[in-house]
């Protein structure tokens, strides 16, 4: 089969790559197989079925009110919701609005399985190898972001243990847990909220592996530039991103304040085994449990971009402003310092811009 060819492929259809292909077409670039005149055209492939990113696949219970972080997609709004309304209702349907909206043509299911280069011409082509056809680029957006990548830390005994154990990502309500013994894993903001949520029907024990620190000022703008900043010279140096709360530490949220009210929000040491029927905490005491919780974050979901060999021992790939250092023809949007909802559109518009920049340069159709 011949390969599709267009000047950009976007993977993914999030809020990164919505926002990246938003400003190919507001410069000039016309989404494939469109009616258009534009000279450059982008693809944007998702491997969703639907519209709307991880949102659609966030746990039932998660609604508006207590969503954290949106920033509405540039050039159009989040529609006013029903504060109670479920997110994963709301914002998917956000999403397929603003696709039909902007014409941006997005093409569904579509699983990248690589990324790899043509030739060893460093002006040349990029290949895309998909479920459905190969597609050959100038320029790659990867805008992947995390959610299919949840990340399992390992503990020993794991495998013995009798009960259930889910990650944040398979959540759906505290309901299936009711009258159960619930330990809860992580020091994040999904940690937290899953904590008062399941408090309510179940005995919970919440674990972190080092005492989060507690900020009482508000999340402001001085504070999110230096966590910012401090991630993005990690991706400079090709290492783990990390997040943003390992830099800022936890604030106090709607939720946290209400457990913390309710007498729950009370961290313990991290277990140092895994048994059948509990953990086996460091002083050599046990707690009896029937579910663990993992809520311990996701990591970028990049396999597919292996064949590159981008990775460095650090665990990154070298980024500076979302630009891959070692492949100028990669953009990674909603990677480290962009990994916000605020932070994919910025990198989105980076991206298109840097590409229309070089395509004043150089016709990127006749290379």
């Amino acid at each position: 089969m011949t390969a599709r060819e267009v000047d950009v492929v976007i993977i993914g259809a999030g809020q990164a790559g919505l926002s990246a292909a938003y400003h190919l077409r507001r410069r000039g670039f016309g989404a494939e197989g469109a009616d258009s005149d534009a000279g450059q055209t982008f693809a944007v492939l998702d491997a969703n079925a639907a519209a709307g990113g991880a949102w659609q696949h966030r746990w039932e219970t998660l609604r508006m009110a207590t969503v954290n972080g949106i920033h509405e997609l540039p050039g159009f709004a989040v529609p006013p919701a029903d504060p109670q309304a479920p997110s994963r209702d709301v914002l998917p349907a956000y999403f397929a609005e603003y696709e039909a909206r902007f014409e941006l043509r997005v093409q569904r299911p579509v699983d990248v399985r690589s990324v790899r280069r043509e030739d060893d011409d460093p002006h040349g082509r990029l290949l895309i190898e998909t479920t459905r056809g190969e597609w050959r680029a100038r320029f790659v957006i990867n805008a992947t972001g995390t959610w299919t990548k949840p990340f399992w830390p390992h503990y020993a005994g794991a495998e013995k243990f009798q009960g259930r154990q889910l990650h944040v990502a398979d959540y759906v309500s505290a309901t299936e847990f009711e009258g159960q013994r619930v330990i809860i894993v992580g020091a994040g903001v999904s940690a937290v909220q899953l904590l008062d949520e399941i408090s309510h029907v179940a005995e919970t024990t919440w674990m972190t592996r080092t005492e989060p620190q507690w900020i009482n000022r508000d999340f402001d703008i001085p504070t999110r530039v230096a966590a910012i900043a401090g991630i993005e010279e990690r991706v400079r140096q090709g290492l783990a991103p990390g997040s943003v709360i390992s830099v800022t530490g936890m604030h106090w949220t709607p939720w946290a304040r209400a457990a913390e009210a309710r007498g729950v929000l009370v961290r313990h040491p991290m277990f140092s085994s895994i048994e059948a029927h509990g953990v086996r905490m460091p002083d050599g005491s046990f707690i009896a449990a029937g579910v663990i919780v993992w809520a311990t974050g996701f990591r970028a979901a990049l396999n597919h971009l292996a064949p590159l060999h981008l990775r460095l021992p650090g665990g990154g790939i070298r980024a500076d402003r979302a630009r891959s250092i070692d492949e100028p023809r990669l953009f990674l949007v909603g990677y480290g310092p962009s990994a916000s909802t605020v932070g994919a559109n910025r990198a989105g518009r980076a991206a298109a811009r840097a590409i229309v920049n070089e395509a004043v340069q150089t016709p990127l159709r006749r290379l």
